[in-house]
């Protein structure tokens, strides 16, 4: 046998390299050996590893020396392993061709997402080795990618979210007026793609214009040996109108949209990753006014039907606390029914019904005479919370007691 005796060595899984696995859900591959000449194998095995781990260096001085701090942690999610030609001690020779060895296995129910950050990744391979007598030992692996399920159909993420601050605008040890800001909106789950309707009110009482903006903030927070690193980035944002000395502007929904993003990972003890919606106002001469309200990127979108009554009476509400919306006027009562047909329509009908009243085979209690009873009736009145019409005292039922 020649020592190049393998021609290739790859693994692959069902799956596309696009498509993300959850927890619990079955991963199936295959491990691809095709050699040119009878090949001698110990072992052949494949183990698959998942887990976030977490490193960065800070230095800090001592005296005339410099001290690095080596902050490191990790945590496993999966570990698996499966020999496919197991190793007794003893050599099997393989044919010359193309092998197949095709595995399976089950992943654990909870697994958190993948992701790469700076200080920080979340990652999920699988590794395939190829053990032979007297020759370095071959190794291919494949990665894939873990999504763990975000479900924003919640009550807690379908509260509407809201803040205000306010800040007196200083220069130089002199008070220029204050400076307020409020902003609210209607839930605090979203997924990407979707569109973050912004309610916010800005009163200026200084003497200078400021400028409002808001801006969808990622957080990725590392941490390790009792110590945090973080680093934030801008992932949407919006600029609005500078709002005049002793002037109020009012956000009626001003539209901030979510591009693809990673959702949020709440579940790692080493790393977290978190999304706010930052409302602030630009003084000058001044800091800011920052207002944050609280996101999660979800990966499951909100469901058209089973949380409508929750998120439409929720809107609601939330649309009459900002005055934004107004309650609807009573509707009218219907017409009667001798406005809408007139009366020789009545009486046609009725002449084209006396021969089959006076059949004696067709009977009264038959649909057809239902369906008419039920026509020539007015038509019920609109739904109202309130009778327009209660009944009077002298048919209204008493209490069988009194």
């Amino acid at each position: 046998m020649r020592p190049g005796g393998v021609r290739s060595f790859a693994l692959e899984l069902a799956r596309g390299p696009d498509d993300a696995y959850r927890g619990g859900e079955r991963l199936c591959g295959r491990v691809l050996l095709e050699v040119a000449a009878p090949l001698r194998v110990l072992a052949l095995e494949v183990a698959a590893r998942g887990g976030a781990v977490t490193h960065w260096l800070e230095a800090r001085s001592v005296g005339v020396n410099a001290i690095s701090s080596d902050y490191v942690a990790a945590e496993t999610y999966l570990r698996w392993r499966q020999l496919l030609l197991r190793g007794t001690g003893e050599t099997t020779t393989l044919p010359p061709g193309r092998h197949e060895f095709p595995f399976s296995f089950q992943l654990p129910p909870t697994l958190v997402t993948s992701f790469e950050g700076k200080h920080g990744s979340v990652r999920y391979c699988i590794k395939a080795t190829l053990h032979r007598p007297w020759v370095p030992t071959r190794r291919t692996r494949k990665v894939f990618t873990v999504i763990e399920p975000v479900d924003i159909n919640t009550p807690a993420l379908l509260a509407p979210q809201a803040g205000a601050r306010e800040k007196i605008a200083r220069s130089w040890y002199s008070n220029r007026g204050l400076v307020s800001l409020s902003a609210k909106i209607d839930r605090k789950g979203y997924t990407p793609g979707e569109v973050i309707p912004v309610f916010a009110e800005i009163d200026n009482g200084s003497t200078r214009p400021v400028l409002p903006r808001a801006a969808v903030i990622q957080t990725q927070t590392f941490m390790a040996r009792g110590a945090r690193k973080q680093k934030r980035a801008v992932v949407a944002s919006l600029s609005g109108e500078p709002v005049g000395p002793g002037r109020r502007a009012l956000w009626q929904g001003r539209a901030l949209r979510i591009p693809p993003v990673g959702p949020s990972i709440l579940h790692c003890r080493v790393l977290h990753v978190d999304y706010a919606l930052k409302v602030c106002v630009d003084i000058p001469g001044s800091s800011k006014l920052l207002l944050e309200l609280p996101l999660v990127i979800g990966t499951i979108p909100l469901h058209p039907f089973g949380s409508r009554s929750s998120s439409v009476g929720s809107h609601a509400s939330f649309l009459m606390d900002w005055g934004l919306g107004v309650l609807p006027e009573r509707p009218e009562a219907p017409p009667e029914y001798s406005e809408v047909v007139p009366d020789e329509e009545v009486a046609a009908m009725e002449q084209s019904l006396l021969p089959l009243l006076q059949d004696p085979d067709v009977s009264m209690e038959g649909p057809f005479f239902a369906y008419i009873e039920e026509f020539r009736f007015r038509p019920p009145p609109l739904y109202s919370e309130e009778d327009p019409n209660p009944p009077s005292e002298a048919r209204r039922p008493r209490c069988m007691t009194c």
